[in-house]
């Protein structure tokens, strides 16, 4: 079951969504993999051919690449086991990844995983998604920060609104052709958000992809998180954490 104010959250989102006539989604799932039920799922990401995938929760925060189609860990890193790991991105020829509480962001060499530098920022990190010209990080409020690809320094930051109202809770970020798809925490919901303003352009509703009874453990958290877009195939994958699947689904439009 979701909790209480998560399925508030979502209830207001997509109604809000109808009165606005901002499109409502819905999904075909079109395969079916598996997924590593132990794995909390924080970021996700598709590169040449394979998954990547950062994890949290201290003393199993990983960064793995994945196999799609059997679910199999390729390559792992390790993070310190006192930090919580979460969102991750491509920047260039690394990796970059972020702790919940520590201010502390992860560099990786993408092809060999070996750490190359760390970097600090203020407040909670939560997700990570990137294009050719700034890294996007959300930290858990309706606020996502700009920051510079090389430094990453903070540019400036958007505020995610709909309806004019802000949207709180972003989490796992993805860049989808030219718009951020957003998990909203604790919810089937996935916002589509225009990168230069904030404003959602759409909403996700993933409402029985993957029922509360099915998601492998009785943890309150198993929820869905995790977003990748393979820009080559136009393929979209949707997780969440401890999930035992990950899906391929193709949006829908609802009808009003």
């Amino acid at each position: 079951m979701l909790k209480p104010l998560a399925t508030f959250a979502a209830t207001a989102v997509i109604a809000g969504a109808a009165h606005a006539a901002v499109p409502v989604y819905g999904f075909v799932v079109k395969n079916t993999y598996p997924h590593d039920p132990k794995a909390f799922t924080q970021g996700l990401f598709f590169r040449d051919g394979h998954l990547f995938e950062t994890t949290g929760r201290n003393g199993t925060s990983w960064l793995r690449r994945v196999d799609l189609a059997s679910g199999k860990v390729l390559q792992q890193a390790a993070m310190p086991a006192d930090v919580f790991g979460e969102g991750s991105t491509p920047v260039g020829n690394d990796i970059v990844a972020l702790t919940w509480t520590s201010q502390v962001g992860y560099v990786f060499d993408r092809k060999s995983f070996k750490l190359k530098h760390t970097f600090k920022y203020v407040g909670e990190g939560w997700g990570l998604a990137s294009d050719a010209k700034q890294v996007y990080m959300s930290d858990g409020s309706s606020f996502i920060r700009i920051l510079e690809p090389k430094t990453f320094k903070e540019l400036r930051r958007i505020q995610v609104t709909h309806q004019g109202k802000p949207i709180a809770q972003l989490n796992e970020l993805e860049m989808v052709e030219g718009e951020l798809f957003s998990n909203i925490w604790g919810t089937d919901l996935i916002v589509r958000i225009d990168p230069a303003n904030g404003n959602v352009k759409g909403v996700i509703n993933l409402e029985g992809l993957l029922p509360p009874a099915q998601r492998g453990t009785p943890d309150p958290d198993a929820v869905l998180n995790g977003i990748a877009w393979d820009s080559k195939g136009k393929r979209l994958f949707v997780t969440g954490k401890l999930w035992p699947r990950l899906y391929e689904i193709e949006l829908v439009p609802q009808k009003r």
